[in-house]
């Protein structure tokens, strides 16, 4: 079965690029009938942040990534957090020992300082003289014996031979040894492994058949690849995805703008469209070049188009490691608009999308009118109503109370931009439109919503004589006191008989507020 890992480090909240990361596994294994699983890499003590694996459980969930193993869903790979999985890679760590590919090493932290500073004056691509690799078994069991601190370093010199790396995303790839520091260490002195022996171990320990990981780990692939044949294990298929980086090239950080999930939660976003969103980032062009390459994997295909909408199950029928572009992508926040703008469509169109829609801004429209009962949009409204005023106007449910306050509280016929409707009508003329009109609306039958308000309203501006922009504003003005919106007649529609007529009603105002005719 095919079985991938997301295996994030807690070192603080989970941003754009680990949530594409643990998406990416998710499409893979679902694509292929498999599973995937939550691997807490914590070894780093000094870097682990307190709540980081709540907050990561936390936006994998509000995005839907349900991993099949991991905390809080226990199953053959336990225990899921490195720190509770030492011993074995000690014991990993000691077969190497007695296989001569690894060694110990004891050369204090300043004794490698100035190592790497000798080897770099006499121009060699070395980072260590290999000196400890020299010691008899004798000295290294004397110096063990009297608690003398030491790491274990891979020994380089007596490596098995394997064949060339291949990626799914890259093809063949060329020796990247000689990027490698010599013979990388393996376990630290507090007896902690590196990132290096610690993935490998657990990967082969929990059956992970496909490594789905950022391309920064590609140039740490040649030593992955020779732990596993060092220690005569089964090698996984590797794919090393492309990173997500800012505009200008540089990588992502808080400093050049919002990448956690969290920010895009508290803001409003779907989980859908923020999936959609990255994962088109870097699969939305067509891979010409990949056919000039003759190592690229075969069996590629087009990828979808860049502001395709796709929903969760729909990317999963997609999905194909083979369009991913070798390229950094970066993220346009004008295509999230685009793309949240027709998700919300998309569930508008289900009968149960209001009610998702009206939990989401519940709390925030209490706090923005400072209601002080419970409000929500289902109780104050038909939901067919709602998405007749919102449709086709919203890239973001939290834009509701900005663009329509007038569904949750009365108009405020004094602000700036209800006096300036008034500059372009008369007092006699508002009077009469909202007279007229609230008369006729006293005898509509029910069911309200059914009724033809738009003719009713054609016919009345017709026999008063009135120009469609003195007529419209003056009921504008009356029912929401702004210049923009759902026509009159859904707003009569969306308010309802009671609240409709109760705002037809010709303030007490200045004469100096209206036009003079």
């Amino acid at each position: 079965m095919v079985l991938l890992r997301f295996a994030p480090s807690p070192t603080g909240p989970l941003h754009l690029g680990g949530l594409r990361m643990a998406l990416y596994n998710h499409l893979y294994a679902r694509k292929h009938g498999g599973k995937w699983l939550l691997r807490i890499e914590d070894t780093d003590t000094v870097r682990t942040v307190p709540g980081s694996v709540e907050g990561i459980r936390y936006a994998l969930e509000w995005a839907g990534l349900e991993y099949d193993y991991g905390p809080g869903r226990d199953g053959p790979q336990a225990p899921y957090f490195q720190s509770e999985r030492l011993d074995l890679y000690r014991t990993y760590a000691q077969k190497l020992l007695e296989s001569g590919h690894a060694y110990r090493c004891f050369c204090t932290p300043d004794r490698l300082a100035g190592t790497r500073e000798k080897l770099a004056r006499t121009g060699s691509n070395a980072t260590y003289d290999k000196s400890c690799l020299h010691l008899t078994d004798e000295e290294v069991a004397r110096r063990v014996k009297v608690g003398e601190k030491s790491i274990i370093r891979l020994n380089d010199s007596n490596l098995p031979t394997r064949p060339q790396a291949t990626d799914l995303v890259f093809g063949q790839l060329k020796d990247a040894h000689a990027s490698l520091p010599t013979d990388p260490v393996l376990l630290k002195t507090d007896l902690f492994p590196t990132y290096h022996l610690a993935s490998v171990v657990d990967d082969h320990e929990m059956g992970i058949t496909h490594v789905l990981r950022g391309e920064e780990w590609l140039p740490s692939l040649p030593l992955h690849l020779d732990l596993y044949a060092s220690l005569k294990l089964p090698t996984p298929k590797f794919a090393h995805i492309p990173l997500l980086v800012n505009p200008d090239g540089s990588k992502m950080s808080k400093r050049n703008g919002d990448v956690q999930v969290i920010d895009y939660i508290r803001r409003g976003w779907e989980p859908n469209a923020i999936l959609n969103w990255l994962v088109l980032a870097g699969w939305g062009a067509r891979n010409s070049e990949r056919e000039e390459k003759s190592s690229a994997p075969l069996g590629h295909h087009d990828a979808p188009n860049s502001t395709a909408i796709m929903s969760l199950e729909e990317i999963i029928n997609e999905f194909d490691l083979s369009a991913m572009t070798h390229r950094s992508s970066s993220l346009d926040p004008a295509k999230l608009e685009y793309i949240n703008k027709r998700h919300l469509m998309r569930i508008w169109s289900n009968p149960e999308g209001l009610e998702d829609l009206a939990e989401k801004v519940h709390e925030e429209i209490k706090e923005r009118f400072s209601l002080s009962i419970p409000v929500s949009i289902t109780s104050r409204m038909p939901s067919f109503s709602l998405r007749q005023v919102v449709i086709g106007r919203l890239t973001n449910v939290r834009d509701i109370p900005i663009h329509a306050p007038w569904l949750f509280i009365e108009p405020d016929l004094k602000s700036n931009e209800a006096q300036d409707i008034l500059k372009r009508i008369s007092a006699p003329q508002l009077k009469h439109v909202i007279t007229d009109i609230r008369a006729k609306l006293q005898g509509v039958p029910e069911p309200w919503r059914d009724f033809d308000f738009l003719g009713l309203l054609h016919s009345e501006q017709d026999r008063l004589g009135y120009s469609p922009k003195v007529f419209m504003r003056s009921l504008r003005y009356a029912l929401t006191g702004m210049k923009d919106g759902p026509s009159v007649a859904e707003i009569m529609r969306v308010l309802g008989r009671e609240r409709t007529i109760s705002r037809l009603v010709v303030p007490a105002q200045d004469e100096h507020s209206f036009t003079k005719l």
